[in-house]
């Protein structure tokens, strides 16, 4: 009898001591969970270049197909569909015009401004003779705010002052005229930033053509229609020569890519 009582007794002991060791006395091992895949991008920006046959080919979406319907004509045909980004492509393939540079990106709109006055080719057609349009910046064109013009986008709800020049003070205030070029017949060209405080410019790549595009200057009031969205390289000047149509040509940098930029085109209505 006296031993079970013995027994009990140690087996209560034993409990007891158990039960007040500190928790902190025990030891917890928890394994960080591992890197998870969360899903890769699912296109490919990078231009491939390539010394195997088909070579320089561009391989990114820029160039990507849709392909033609099953059992069409052209779908076994290599090469036919429609494009994919048909706005970011040239003629079917994306522009490489001259030069290879590139310019600073972040936002700022950097590109190489024309240092001479477009030139003015007169023609003959047919014994009539027209000349490029051209109107040149004088003082009585300013308004007594400082700006040229007013420019207008309904569709993406865009009103903004257009300042001569395409410098950081032109642009922290509003849209920027490329000097030298026209500001009133032939090719207006304006520039703006994409991203940061004064992103005027950071839907004109979603346009669509027919939208209409307005600019106000002390001459008058004129509406545009967009007529081409395209991505161009930096170095491709060639937007901002005179033209004897009177025209918009709005520029942009592209979001990552300095090596590129938005450029749209509005023709008068």
């Amino acid at each position: 009898m006296w031993k079970d009582k013995i027994i009990k007794i140690v087996a209560a002991s034993c409990f007891t001591a158990m039960a007040v060791i500190p928790a902190m006395a025990l030891e917890y091992s928890f394994d960080a969970p591992g890197d998870p895949l969360y899903g890769r991008p699912t296109s490919d920006d990078t231009i491939y270049v390539t010394t195997d046959a088909p070579a320089n080919v561009d391989r990114s979406k820029n160039a990507a197909l849709i392909p033609p319907a099953f059992g069409s004509p052209t779908s076994y045909v290599l090469g036919s569909g429609e494009l994919l980004t048909p706005n970011l492509i040239r003629d079917g393939q994306i522009y490489t015009g001259p030069g290879n540079g590139s310019s600073s990106g972040g936002g700022s709109t950097s590109l190489p401004n024309t240092s001479v006055v477009p030139s003015l080719p007169g023609t003959d057609n047919g014994g009539s003779s027209s000349t490029t349009g051209y109107t040149p910046v004088i003082d009585s064109l300013y308004y007594s705010g400082g700006h040229l013009a007013t420019l207008s986008i309904p569709s993406i709800d865009l009103s903004v002052k257009v300042y001569e020049g395409t410098s950081d003070s032109s642009l922290a205030k509003g849209v920027g005229h490329f000097e030298n070029t026209s500001i009133w017949d032939g090719n207006v060209c304006l520039a703006g930033h994409n991203r940061g405080v004064n992103t005027y410019f950071g839907k004109i790549h979603t346009l669509d053509p027919g939208d209409t595009i307005k600019l106000t200057t002390k001459l008058g009031t004129r509406t545009y229609q967009v007529y081409a969205v395209e991505k161009i390289l930096s170095t491709k000047v060639s937007v901002l020569d005179a033209t004897a149509q009177n025209q918009l040509t709005l520029i942009t940098c592209v979001a990552n890519e300095p090596s590129y930029r938005w450029c749209v085109t509005a023709k008068l209505s």
